[in-house]
């Protein structure tokens, strides 16, 4: 049987992981300072993008989602192992993502993979402290970009 601090501590992770989408897919990045530890690792070298530290990623993120006109991050079947005041899981994501072409058409695709992350309990709450993304497929990648 679950105690209500083990239930307690699984549905703060779980928000973070809707945090993190909503924060991405409104635009919102600032909101993701609430998800990450400061120091936290990301790896998003899987699709493309960088690996480095939160403020690294950050920047990243602000400077290259506003090239897609839309996308939205699908998580689901989160898998939390808790340890204290440690935790790691894994959670599937599906991101349809549509780019703008020059010709005013769009090129719509879609990534699916996996969170591999490490979380930690802060003062103010559950932070993801490493976030790795692993690729499961990609659908109708637009040229030039990895996939």
């Amino acid at each position: 049987m679950k105690t209500l601090e083990e239930i307690s501590d699984r549905l703060e992770i779980q928000e973070l992981l809707v945090a993190y989408s909503h924060a991405i897919d409104f635009r919102n990045f600032d909101e993701l300072d609430d998800v990450f530890t400061e120091d936290a690792f990301i790896d998003y070298t899987v699709f493309g993008g960088p690996a480095g530290k939160y403020a690294e990623i950050k920047e990243f993120l602000q400077t290259t989602m506003p090239m897609f006109s839309s996308y939205y991050h699908m998580v689901s079947t989160s898998k939390v192992t808790l340890d204290g005041d440690r935790a790691t899981g894994v959670t599937v994501c599906h991101n349809p993502m549509v780019l703008p072409l020059a010709d005013g058409t769009e090129h719509v695709f879609f990534c699916g993979l996996w969170y591999r992350d490490s979380y930690m309990r802060t003062s103010p709450g559950w932070r993801i402290s490493e976030r790795v993304e692993e690729k499961c497929y990609t659908f109708n990648m637009p040229p030039g970009l990895p996939g």
